[in-house]
């Protein structure tokens, strides 16, 4: 080739390149973008091919076999096969696309979200701590002051922490640390060390070493530190301590905790709805916010007087009346005022968006027949909002008809916290369509996105200390490991998501670490940097996705037909089926409670065979009960399955 050509071919290459999509020839030929972990079984699976014209057929491929398994059709960018449902879980598959490529490998799976997200959910919070150590923690030098380094005390940790054990707590039993003398659940450590905290910080309004803004009513003094939302976190363990925590927290501790609660809870405003609380010098959302990220989210005053109402109800000279009053309070003010096209009440406030349709669900969940009337309505109104916004091929839920996503900072807070919030109203209403967009909202983490990769960053480091999903090809393409929360070494960090400008398709990707001015705006998928309250929004959604694919059963001695009834000295198999499919190649064991009339006997069950995700147990009515009636149950706090068992002789 001689020099002329040369140059003729490179200054093509360069327009190429600049133009991104289109080619001065020809278009981009875009692969098949799927969840590259996989897809859980029995629920919706879907990918999205861009560019790929409607009828073009797919093919799904086992990878071990080289056998195709599934066939379908394009239809606006998204190829759809949720009825594929394999049994064999350790095979692995691909999507080829006519005239597109092949995807990554995927799998698909028994609980496979659960199974690869539920520990480096909580694993997070564990490495991000401001201090592991409470009696050497110095808040004036950690960013924001709080337990997780980069937030103050309104990350409520505690609160999804108790949420995620509650949702399925014989998995978290089966990872253990060293605590004193005796070896407890490390999710249950952790909660225990954010209680501790919470504690002892509830009146502490030093200074921190950095915040974006100041604290406090408007035209009242200001406020350095959030003290007042460490109330909120302690409403959740005194709430826990009567469903799971009695055995791990001593009687004495969990009394210092309620009364802290009970003297401050007026005094810090925990018994209303808090407006115009922060006022925020940062460029995204400057001057006084009505709701902010920042501990004063639209439902946070129900979930807190909600957590103090079930405690106050487990105790002889409790006052639960007055919390239940309160929560009611504050889910009628979002029937009546929370507004679906205010930003300010959605997307403007990013992390903390999840909290508002989470709690008003969690009502629901809870105490069903106290929710205020309109619940249910207000939460429809909802997710009609929200299939109208994700009507898209990323189902991503827009800003606007004319913006995708923000242009400037970051969407951590949505997608990864949609789905949790999706999941749980999905479960009040019934409704299998919002509980599919959920999965969506998984799908575009695991790399089902304009940037095609998981929104963690794959690094070395990462990996070697097993704080990586398994399975998981590409990974976000910056990182910021030193930023104000040196995420570079927490496990399971969150660093960023696609804006505007990358939709509909990233036009093209650098690979950047520790760069990170906050201004590569325009092609670069540009790393936003990790957040604690970004990753407790993924951490919500891990726990509700469980609402949907839980059940619990019981059955005749002959495993053969579902009972309600059984006669005392009958032998029932009780099933389960729940995300404890840890280990394809052995059967998994969890537990079920039997409540009787005077005591709570704790059942194992075993997983029927290998990969079965059902797991059951045989167990006999007791011939003496002093009771009518049996409870098997499994979960807590709203977040339980219950079979009521009636006895007769």
């Amino acid at each position: 080739m001689n020099k002329q050509k040369l140059f003729t071919f490179l200054f093509s290459l360069f327009l190429y390149t600049l133009v991104g999509q289109e080619s001065t020839t020809e278009k981009v030929i875009n692969t098949p973008f799927v969840n590259q972990l996989g897809y859980n079984l029995g629920e919706s699976k879907r990918f999205v091919c861009y560019g790929a014209a409607d009828g073009t057929p797919f093919h799904i491929i086992n990878t071990t076999t080289s056998k195709v398994v599934f066939e379908g059709k394009m239809l606006n960018n998204e190829g759809w096969f949720s009825t594929y449902n394999p049994q064999e879980a350790k095979d692995e598959f691909i999507i080829k696309v006519d005239g597109h490529g092949n995807s990554v490998p995927f799998w698909v799976a028994d609980h496979l979200l659960e199974k690869a997200s539920s520990k480096l959910a909580y694993d997070f919070f564990v490495d991000a701590r401001g201090s592991g150590d409470l009696d050497t923690y110095d808040p004036t030098i950690v960013y924001g002051g709080g337990p997780t380094r980069d937030v103050g005390a309104y990350g409520l940790e505690t609160i999804f922490e108790i949420l995620q054990y509650a949702s399925n707590p014989a998995l978290y039993d089966n990872w253990k640390t060293e605590v004193g003398d005796e070896k407890v659940a490390d999710l249950i450590d952790l909660i225990l060390w954010h209680a501790e905290f919470a504690y002892r910080y509830v009146s502490y309004d030093g200074p921190i070493k950095t915040r974006h803004g100041t604290l406090g009513y408007e035209g009242q003094p200001r406020m350095a530190y959030d003290y007042w939302n460490t109330l909120d976190q302690l409403a959740a363990v005194c709430a826990a301590y009567h469903s799971f925590l009695k055995p791990y927290l001593a009687e004495e501790t969990y009394r210092k905790y309620r009364k802290v609660c009970l003297d401050n809870w007026e005094k810090y405003d925990r018994h209303k709805v808090v407006r115009f609380w922060t006022y925020s010098t940062k460029w995204v959302d400057q001057g006084f916010q009505e709701f902010n990220e920042m501990g004063n989210a639209y439902g946070q005053s129900v979930f807190r007087n909600l957590f103090m109402y079930w405690c106050e109800k487990n105790e002889e000279d409790g006052n639960p009346d007055r919390f239940l009053k309160w929560a009611q309070e504050g889910a009628e003010d979002i029937i009546d005022n929370w507004d679906f096209d205010n930003p300010r009440h959605m997307w403007w406030i990013r992390n903390a968006e999840h909290i508002t349709p989470q709690a008003l669900a969690y009502f629901l969940l809870l105490v069903p027949d106290e929710a205020p009337e309109g619940s249910k309505e207000k939460l429809g109104a909802w997710a009609l909002h929200m299939k109208q916004k994700t009507n898209n091929f990323w189902k991503y839920r827009k800003h606007s008809e004319t913006e995708w996503a923000h242009s400037k900072t970051k969407e951590l807070g949505g997608a990864p916290a949609l789905g949790g919030s999706m999941f749980a109203v999905a479960h009040v209403l019934k409704d299998d369509r919002l509980r599919a967009l959920g999965w969506a909202q998984t799908d575009f983490v695991f790399g089902v996105n304009p940037v095609g990769v998981h929104l963690s960053n794959k690094s070395e480091d990462r990996i070697n200390i097993n704080g990586y999903w398994e399975g998981v090809e590409n990974g976000w393409p910056q990182s910021h490991p030193h930023g104000y929360g040196e995420l570079g070494l927490v496990r399971g960090t969150l660093d960023g998501s696609p804006l505007d400008s990358q939709f509909p398709i990233a036009q093209t990707i650098e690979e950047i670490e520790g760069k990170n001015e906050g201004k590569v705006f325009g092609k670069n998928a540009y790393a936003t940097e990790g957040w604690g309250v970004s990753n407790r929004g993924w951490q919500a959604t891990l726990t509700f996705a469980t609402l949907g694919s839980h059940h619990l059963k019981v059955f005749d001695e002959n495993y053969n037909d579902e009972i309600e009834i059984v006669k005392r000295g009958q032998s029932i198999v009780i099933e389960l089926k729940a995300a404890l499919n840890q280990d394809w190649n052995k059967q998994d064991k969890g537990w079920v409670l039997v409540h009787g009339a005077e005591d709570i006997q704790r059942i194992a069950v075993i997983e029927t065979d290998v990969n079965s995700g059902i797991f059951t147990a045989k167990f006999k009515i007791p011939k003496r009960m002093n009771t009518s009636n049996l409870l098997v149950t499994y979960g807590y706090l709203g977040l339980q399955k219950t079979v009521e068992l009636k006895i007769t002789e």
